[in-house]
Order: C-alpha cells, then structure tokens, then sequence
C-alpha cells in the first residue's frame, strides 16, 4: 500500500474521472476481414469503392484487391469525385492519394489525410471504342447501404454532345474489394472503474476522534482519494478497521496505530493525498483528530471527504484475478 500527497491547490476532478487499475491486460487489435464487393470493370473503366471519413488526426485503410487484368488504385478526396461525376471530363485532375499501379493482386495501405477519402479503381486498358472518353461506374453492393452507393453508370462521348453509352463488357476484367476493419480480437472486455463519493462531512471540531468505516478494497491497486481542511492541525490516516476499533476502549494505542499506518498525514489543516490498497490489505478505516485536542477552538468546523475507486462494469473479471 502507497500514499501520495497532492497539494489542495491543484484540486482533483474525481465524480467523473475514470481509471484503470495496472493489472489490466492490454488490448490486442489486428485487422479482421469486413465487407466485400465485386465489380467488373470495361476498359477504362472506374470504380469507387468505400468513402472513409478519418478524425481530426487522419487515419488508415487496409484493404486486399485482386483483379484478371492491370489496375491502377488511388485515394481521392470525396469532394473531387463528386466533381467528376458532375463533370466527367474532370477525371484526369483527379488527386491521387496513394497511388498503386498495374495491380492484380495487392495489399493495399494507405495513410489518410483528416478528410472524407474515397477508393478508386481504374482499368487501365484503352477503350475500345475511341468516342469513348471515361466510363464510371459506382456498383451497388446490396450489404453496403451507404450513401456512396449510388448503382449508376454515368459516360462521356467525344462527340460534342452527351449521349448513353451501351455497357458491352466487350472483355470484362473482374476485380474483388476485400475491406478490413482495425478490430480488438483479445482482452476486448474490459472491467469499468469510477471514483465513488464514500465519505463527504463537515463536522463541528472537537477533540474526539473520528471514525469512517466500512471500506474494503475489492482489488490491488485500488485507489483512495482523501481531502482534509481544518482550523487545526490534524492527523488523517486510513487504518486497519481492526485497529481502529480498538481506539475507543484503547485511546492511548494512537500513536502507535498511526506510526504502523502508511497511509496518513500528520500536522495537516488543508490537503488532497492518493492511497492504493491491495485486497488482501482487508477492511480500512478513515481516522482523524487534532494534533492537540487539548487546544480545539470552540464553534469551528472540520471537512473531511474520502472517495475510491470501485468496479462498476464487467466486475466478473475482477474477481476472476483473485
């Protein structure tokens, strides 16, 4: 068991400040296989794949491609490609994130910047049919319903006017999407913990000793926050509740109770300090009293708070530890 003091000036924000006790496992995350798509590409075709939407740090794809015929593969940003389908003339001005080249087969990685980024792939053959500029399609995948999706093939003829292009596949290349999402596959299951209020009074001073009983931690490493202010100097400690028992019928074993105590503090009128119990230290008292009983003033007060850190979710797996 260990005590660290904290001076009351720096204040501590306890009601919602969640911990993690340090014989916590750490969690094991690896790429797990997602949803996937497949698609089939005329030359010169494109395809948009999933748009991702990074935080403010950026993020990171893992996706597996595989193709029968070469394709080049890149990351745009969403709003480009939106340009593109407004007008498809636009397409080869489209940023190009990442880009892969005369792909058949690859583990496709990409670091992202903090803005919507959507997948494209391109079949790199030529047209077979030169009034053809670009053909882009965006193929509804039936177990991907989002907004991307859009199940329209949209042309562009070299004609001077637009008009419908026929989808011939006059010599289809097959291409498959495998997404992978960053998932936790061990220790994913977590105990929760929160400080909990235990003791909160404001007592008029006397010279008696006071007594808060009834704490037990519930595993090693668990936490106590103490916070004494007092007109007086004042010793505070947590003790064995067996001892502290025994203060009322035995006053004169004090001294000796609070030099076997490490969790304490002596001569204090206002300060903030951090205890941690194992379970096997049992039940503790929270004692305090007046360096000099003899000396208490009249009609002043004394507060004393004392909050722990207790197991509120998934506590199971606490007490499958012990």
């Amino acid at each position: 068991m260990r005590n660290v003091r904290i001076p009351a000036l720096m204040g501590v924000c306890l009601g919602l400040f969640l911990v993690q006790p340090s014989f916590a496992q750490q969690k094991t995350f690896e790429w797990q296989p997602a949803n996937d798509e497949s698609v089939r590409l005329d030359p010169a075709n494109y395809h948009t794949g999933r748009t991702y939407h990074p935080g403010s740090g950026g993020g990171s794809l893992h996706v597996n491609i595989t193709a029968q015929k070469p394709i080049t593969i890149f990351m745009t940003p969403e709003g480009a490609w939106n340009e593109v389908l407004q007008e498809p003339r636009a397409v080869g001005r489209l940023p190009q994130v990442c880009l892969r080249e005369h792909v058949v087969d690859a583990l496709y990685e990409c670091d992202l910047p903090a803005e919507p980024m959507t997948l494209v792939i391109h079949d790199e053959r030529n047209s077979p049919d030169a009034a053809v500029l670009a053909t882009m399609g965006a193929v509804l995948d039936r177990r991907d319903k989002t907004d991307r999706a859009v199940g329209a093939i949209i042309a562009t003829v070299m004609t001077g006017h637009d008009s419908p292009v026929n989808r011939r596949f006059v010599s289809p290349n097959d291409a498959h999407i495998q997404y992978f999402r960053w998932a936790c596959i061990e220790n994913c299951v977590e105990p929760s913990y929160q400080w909990m209020s235990k003791v909160k009074e404001k007592y008029d001073l006397t010279s008696l000793l006071k007594l808060y009983g009834g704490y037990t931690p519930g595993f090693d490493g668990a936490r106590v926050h103490i916070k004494l202010k007092s007109p007086v100097a004042m010793a505070i400690a947590m003790v064995p509740s067996s001892a502290a028992s025994r203060l009322y019928s035995q006053p004169d074993t004090l001294q000796s109770v609070l030099a076997n105590a490490p969790c304490q503090q002596r001569a204090a009128q206002s300060l903030e300090f951090n205890c941690t119990f194992d379970a096997s230290d049992g039940p503790q008292s929270l004692i305090a009293i007046p360096e000099t009983p003899a000396s208490v003033p009249k009609h002043k007060k004394a507060e004393i708070e004392m909050s722990a850190v207790e197991c509120i979710a998934n506590c199971e797996i606490v007490a499958e530890k012990h």
